[in-house]
């Protein structure tokens, strides 16, 4: 997959079959878009175009709107398309001017600098300022400035019934389930091990406490998970522990997994934790040798979910 900064970089791709927007976490229902894409490049022998807008639009259009949590980085969501098999990914800045584009002028934006082929889009697909263009105004403007115009059904979509704001509530209530299931893919993040304080490796559970460096990332509920770390391209069986740990100190909020049959240094690696369940809530011991005696049990449930994967 090529990356392209900007429409202006993205020159003489043949028969470009395009699609824009957000994509974030590339869930199953822009899967259903990304296979039409893929699927009209092979018949006109043309290659597929993904634009996709940084930042996140609604940074730009909301800024006292702190709430935003992203399910996929810059990073992760291109690695998910090129994964999804996207020729060319064009990134384009958003910003104010950006956001004041008239849909005529984004559209004929789109028509210059690509030479456009086919525009694919979503049933209910809006854009340009105030989001104001729509279906009934692509239909037009396909005809005047010819490109071919696909539209996925309502129905196509509606039967996975995904959005990405289904899927960041159901991690927010620990549904990691469900969420994995509107995803089509593991949710996952991304942490560099730091020190911790090291009450895991006392107890016979030494775990390994992530940095999560992007405060956009949409971390789940609090709560003990079955999951798979990638630690150097291998994947390693695991529980992950989210919260304040109350039993040890309860004072800080920490994301810290312990991998199972992996002893080894690993301060400042970059570990991908992908979720796979959720085991139980996070809670309050009355002793160490209570929350051992919980760890044990969480680590046989931890191994029996991820075994019947």
């Amino acid at each position: 997959m090529k990356i392209h900064q900007g429409l202006h970089t993205a020159l003489n791709i043949p028969h470009p079959i395009v699609t824009a927007g957000t994509f974030d976490g590339v869930h199953a229902g822009h899967g259903k878009i990304i296979e039409k894409l893929k699927a009209l490049a092979a018949e006109h022998k043309g290659e597929t175009v993904l634009i996709t807008f940084e930042p996140h639009p609604r940074l730009v259009l909301f800024p006292e709107d702190n709430g935003l949590k992203l399910l996929s980085t810059s990073e992760e969501r291109n690695e998910l398309l090129r994964e999804a098999g996207i020729d060319h990914l064009i990134i384009v800045p958003f910003t104010k001017d950006f956001s004041r584009l008239s849909s005529n002028e984004w559209i004929h934006m789109l028509v210059e600098n690509l030479l456009l082929h086919t525009l694919v889009i979503g049933y209910d697909h809006h854009f340009g300022r105030n989001r104001e263009g729509s279906i009934g105004q692509l239909k037009q403007l396909s005809k005047e400035l010819e490109f071919n115009l696909v539209e996925i059904p309502a129905q196509d979509i509606d039967d996975i019934r995904v959005s990405s704001t289904k899927i960041r509530q159901a991690l927010m209530e620990g549904d990691v389930k469900s969420a994995n299931s509107c995803l089509g893919h593991p949710y996952s993040f991304t942490g560099i091990v730091v020190e911790g304080n090291r009450k895991g490796r006392e107890i016979g559970y030494p775990t390994a406490n992530l940095e999560i460096r992007n405060p956009l990332k949409l971390i789940p509920a609090d709560g003990v998970y079955a999951v798979n770390a990638v630690v150097d391209n291998k994947i390693h069986q695991g529980m992950l522990n989210i919260g304040f740990r109350p039993t040890v100190d309860g004072k800080k909020h920490a994301i810290e997994v312990h991998i199972f049959n992996l002893e080894q240094n690993l301060y400042g690696t970059a570990i991908t934790i992908q979720l796979m369940s959720r085991i139980r809530n996070e809670i309050k011991f009355e002793n160490i040798d209570a929350l051992k005696s919980q760890l044990d049990h969480d680590a046989k449930t931890a191994i029996n979910e991820l075994n019947a994967v």
